[in-house]
């Protein structure tokens, strides 16, 4: 029986009407798969004929709920009860996938660089493939041809849910105090990330930071451990000539890619022609402006300390902005950062938490909303006589308070900077 046929004879209930929700809907219509209902606590007028009647008894009567990655099961009693049945558009992707080799990239920070690198790397190489996940398309509107390799890039969201996830190449990168409200610990975070490795055979290949090794160890996995090999890359660094890839920031995502390239036997010549061409993402560090001897950077996509302070590292004389919805447990140390930053403006709703953490260490002012803060700063730098001096956004916090996401937040900041740039000319 056909892994499509085998599905048909099953029933389903779609939780979640978000971009995967829609994602899988189109795919069991693509499929001709019918037996499904569908529930979004909030979009109630959506697919009214295939909307669920009685959600306690779908929940009961279907094999299996395919859930939306944002919704968490953290107090959620009516879905911890049925658990079992819990799969994702990535277990669909999986359950009829026989044709692509995969490639599935996760971490707290640099999943979507990575991806967009390897990417790259497969188009400049003449290799083909396509990238999708938590980046792109949702996984089930990706073709999948023979011959071809498959990016995935998926958050812990994701992977908490799935049960058939089986890449042949799986990338962890790194882990930091993140998601922990979603995932109620740290233990349930990196036990998410971990589910990439679970099916895997001694044919695949898990691609790890070293300190995850003993854990790896323990489990047993089957596949090939490899770790990034940091110092290759430190010496051909030295050849690559991108300002974006070679700064500290994208030294692990690099070696990363760096590693996989060797395993596709890639030559060095060509790793390093490939990278020059690499132009880097939106809001990650990202040099959108400069006027005079003040540079903008837009690093919107930094929802941690962790991820800021490698662009407190990377830059000098900066007039840091600070805020937003903190993570949970998250801490802000400054130590050898400090003599970086001039001053720090902080914005958001819940200034206090950010004031607590830096008072007494940094200048800084409450400036609550990016137009305030850009007007204050402008004004500062006035007095400043540095020759170069960086204007950085780089939040350290989610941006839900005050905005839809961190695009939304990283595009505003850009839109002002160039609205008062005139204001230094």
């Amino acid at each position: 029986m056909s892994q499509i046929k085998e599905l048909k004879e099953r029933s389903f209930l779609v939780y979640g009407l978000g971009l995967s929700g829609i994602s899988v809907i189109k795919f069991f219509k693509r499929n001709k798969i019918k037996n499904y209902e569908i529930w979004d606590d909030n979009k109630k007028n959506f697919f009214k004929k295939k909307r669920s009647k009685n959600l306690i008894s779908t929940l009961r009567k279907v094999d299996y709920i395919v859930l939306s990655p944002g919704i968490s099961l953290q107090n959620n009693r009516k879905l911890i009860r049925y658990k079992n049945k819990i799969i994702t558009d990535i277990d669909l992707f999986y359950l009829t996938n026989s044709k692509s080799k995969t490639i599935v990239v996760t971490g707290t920070n640099g999943k979507s660089t990575t991806c967009k690198l390897i990417a790259h790397l497969f188009k400049k190489n003449n290799l083909k493939c396509s990238l999708g996940g938590n980046i792109g398309n949702p996984i089930l509107e990706i073709k999948k041809p023979k011959n071809k390799y498959i990016i995935i890039e998926a958050s812990s969201f994701q992977l908490s849910h799935s049960k058939y996830i089986c890449p042949n190449y799986a990338f962890f990168l790194n882990l930091t105090n993140d998601h922990l409200d979603w995932h109620g610990n740290m233990k349930n975070y990196l036990d998410s990330k971990f589910k990439i490795f679970h099916l895997q055979n001694k044919n695949d290949y898990a691609i790890i930071d070293k300190k995850f090794k003993n854990k790896f160890v323990r489990k047993k996995f089957l596949s090939k451990l490899i770790f990034p090999k940091i110092k290759g890359y430190m010496k051909i660094k030295l050849k690559i000539n991108n300002s974006y890839l070679t700064s500290k920031l994208n030294d692990q995502n690099m070696s990363f890619t760096y590693t996989f390239a060797k395993l596709l036997k890639i030559k060095d010549s060509s790793f390093v022609k490939t990278i020059n061409s690499f132009k880097g993402l939106p809001h990650r560090y990202e040099l959108f402006l400069k006027r005079k001897d003040t540079l903008f950077i837009n690093d919107s996509k930094a929802t941690s300390f962790k991820s800021t302070q490698f662009a407190l590292s990377s830059s000098k004389n900066i007039y840091w902005i600070l805020g937003g919805l903190p993570k949970k447990e998250d801490k802000i140390k400054l130590l050898k950062l400090k003599k970086n930053i001039i001053k720090c403006y902080v914005i958001g709703n819940n200034t206090s938490f950010f004031i607590n953490q830096i008072k007494g260490k940094i200048n800084f002012s409450i400036t609550r909303n990016l137009n305030k803060t850009i007007i204050q700063v402008l004004k500062d730098i006035k007095t400043q006589k540095k020759n170069i001096k960086t204007i950085l956004l780089s939040p350290a916090a989610a941006s839900f308070d005050q905005f839809k996401n961190f695009e939304q937040r990283g595009n505003v900041f850009k839109k002002l900077c160039r609205k008062y740039v005139r204001k230094i000319n």
